[in-house]
């Protein structure tokens, strides 16, 4: 527990007596950029001082402190933030919304497992669109999985049964049911009759009341509602250039389920707000690098659904970063596959209570926005951050226990343009509590849709760095001052004890 960088901020603030009166607590926490009221200071003596006596007293001694900077108090993300505080009555297409592709396979995508357990995984994510690959399956019962493929299949019902079952455990907001159709009529209406049967009243298969039609219906208005995302088909008419295959292909029971999110081929001139299109992610960066402001435009109304290059067999990523910059809504990962980008993706929808949902900044709201991602933006932060030490890294090689990491940490700035990042030096053999006291200044392009990841890495000069441990963030939900950075695993799961300390600080240019 023995703390020397913590020790030495404490002697600064406590003065010669080594311990700290609310007012020495409130002059820290002024310099902490919180709230530094006396009631303040005397409410956070009293929840971490350890020593009854000096509680009495208003005083805090070094245990008491170290506690309030380990606590959720002195994280660095903004704890207010853990909780939904954004608005949530604007259009859906105003928002981020977490999405996932494949839902339903475990890893691999073309000899992998399907399995309904990966939709509860996606649900306690915070995921709120989830794909089905809905193929013919026997005894009329259509089947998910992958098609022509070596993945395994499971029943449509039963996938939708786990839905009802978990879309709302985590969060109360509204579930889009990204629909991949590659059945014939009948089984269609067999997943039309799966729908309304086991999703009830939950599914939305009517517009909902007193809703202008301009507008996509808000998170707020669609609470505990499932949405269909698919094919409808339109009425006949001479004037209308309709492709006539979608007039056959979809099953009328299956059509009058899709209400806010009907799908169609992507077209320059806008469409009904109840209309959205799907792009791979090789289409969207074509588009945003020719048509930014469009695309912006377009996502300010209309839904977007993005998903990765059928060539990634292994279920890679791309990163979402360059798509949520147009104000892509649906930008759709791989949940079941570790690694950077979805980092990224766990680090943008932790903010607002997890709830899938984050409201997009206002330049991205805008009908009349002439933001662009593509043209260098003069809105800029700079991001001082010492990065003082480390605690309780976890050892890689568990089969070798004299194996300890040698471990440096590297900062990342992803918003528009290049990614920024800077590193440290390593540390030689000390994964319990290296010391750095190294200052990094990085450059925060537009800071509202900046994400920052801390990563901590084992050196080797001899083969490509192991990762140890990361953590990501909104640039908006960092708090400045000396905070801890709890670091998070591969897979998203937290490695506590495992912590970095940081001093941040946030300037203009």
């Amino acid at each position: 527990m023995h703390r020397s960088e913590l020790e030495e901020i404490f002697f600064q603030y406590s003065g010669e007596d080594r311990v700290l009166s609310t007012e020495e607590l409130q002059e820290f926490l002024h310099h902490q950029g919180e709230e530094a009221t006396l009631e303040r200071a005397k409410e956070i003596i009293y929840k971490y001082e350890l020593n009854e006596k000096a509680k009495q007293h208003d005083l805090m001694m070094l245990e008491g402190f170290m506690m309030y900077l380990l606590s959720e108090e002195g994280d660095v993300f903004n704890h207010e933030h853990k909780k939904v505080y954004q608005d949530m009555t604007q259009p859906l297409s105003h928002y981020f919304i977490s999405s996932s592709h494949n839902t339903y396979l475990t890893n691999h995508q073309l000899v992998g497992n399907s399995s309904t357990e990966a939709y509860v995984m996606a649900f306690k994510e915070g995921c709120r669109c989830v794909e089905l690959d809905c193929w013919e399956g026997p005894s009329g019962e259509p089947v998910i999985y992958h098609g022509h493929t070596l993945t395994s299949k499971i029943l449509f019902k039963d996938v939708i049964s786990t839905i009802r079952d978990n879309a709302f455990k985590n969060s109360l907001f509204p579930v889009i049911l990204s629909l991949e159709n590659h059945c014939g009529l009948e089984q269609q209406a067999t997943m039309a009759y799966h729908l309304r049967n086991i999703l009830g009243d939950m599914l939305i298969s009517a517009p909902i009341n007193n809703l202008e039609s301009d507008h996509l219906p808000s998170p707020e208005a669609l609470k505990r509602k499932i949405l269909l995302k698919g094919k409808k088909l339109k009425e006949r008419s001479s004037s209308e250039e309709d492709d006539g295959r979608t007039r056959v292909d979809t099953a009328p029971e299956l059509s009058d389920l899709v209400v806010y999110c009907q799908t169609v081929e992507y077209r320059d001139q806008p469409g009904l707000a109840c209309e959205m299109s799907s792009f791979s992610e090789d289409k969207i960066r074509r588009l945003i690098k020719e048509y930014g402001n469009t695309m912006v435009r377009y996502n300010t109304r209309q839904l977007s659904r993005i998903y990765p290059d059928g060539l990634r067999a292994n279920s890679s990523n791309y990163s979402p970063q360059e798509m949520w910059n147009a104000g892509c809504q649906l930008v759709a990962l791989n949940f079941q596959t570790p690694g950077y980008k979805m980092d990224l993706n766990r680090g943008r929808f932790q903010d607002n209570g997890r709830c899938g949902y984050i409201l997009k900044p206002e330049f991205l709201r805008r009908a009349d926005t002439s933001f662009n991602p593509e043209i260098v933006s003069n809105s800029m932060k700079i991001l001082h951050v010492r990065v003082i030490s480390a605690q309780q890294l976890p050892k890689l090689n568990k089969e070798k226990p004299s194996s300890i990491v040698d471990p440096f940490v590297r900062v990342e700035i992803h918003s528009v343009g290049r990614k920024r990042e800077q590193e440290t030096n390593y540390i030689l053999n000390n994964g319990f509590n290296p010391l750095w006291n190294e200052e990094l200044r990085l450059e925060v392009l537009v800071p509202e849709l900046a994400l920052v990841r801390f990563v901590v890495e084992d050196y080797d000069k001899t083969s490509s760095n192991d990762f140890v441990g990361q953590f990501t963030l909104p640039f908006p939900s960092l708090r400045q001052g000396y905070r801890h950075v709890h670091l998070l695993s591969k897979d998203g799961t937290s490695l506590s004890p495992a912590t970095l300390f940081v001093h941040l600080q946030i300037k203009d240019p």
